[in-house]
């Protein structure tokens, strides 16, 4: 787990028009599963599985992705909130990269 730089990610992922965050995302997600057993979708399954069903599954991940942050933090006795709940409601109106900001400053607290 390495450390990344949100602010570059987001305008990389704006100036790429998308195609640096779905790298970002894939980052991620590889984190995500590399630290927790208990995900059920590789990294790269769960890209397809999101353009697959148009963005969806994505709401569902980042759900998941919440609940196994907080599990992370607490099981390392880093301080921390259950987001599941602000990165579904996140998702839902669009505002994915928002998520992926949230999450990557956790990873990056946790990296440290």
């Amino acid at each position: 787990m390495t450390q990344k730089n949100i602010a570059l990610n987001i305008i990389l992922s704006v100036v790429t028009c998308g195609i640096y965050g779905i790298y970002w995302y894939y980052c991620i997600a590889t984190d995500i599963y590399n630290s927790r057993n208990n995900i059920s979708t590789t990294p790269i399954l769960t890209i397809v599985l999101n353009l697959v069903t148009c963005g969806i599954y994505g709401i569902y991940v980042y759900y998941k992705w919440g609940k196994a942050m907080y599990e992370v933090c607490t099981e390392r006795g880093i301080p921390c909130e259950d987001r599941s709940i602000l990165y579904l409601i996140l998702s839902i109106f669009g505002l994915a990269i928002v998520n992926m900001a949230l999450i990557q400053s956790d990873l990056n607290q946790m990296a440290a």
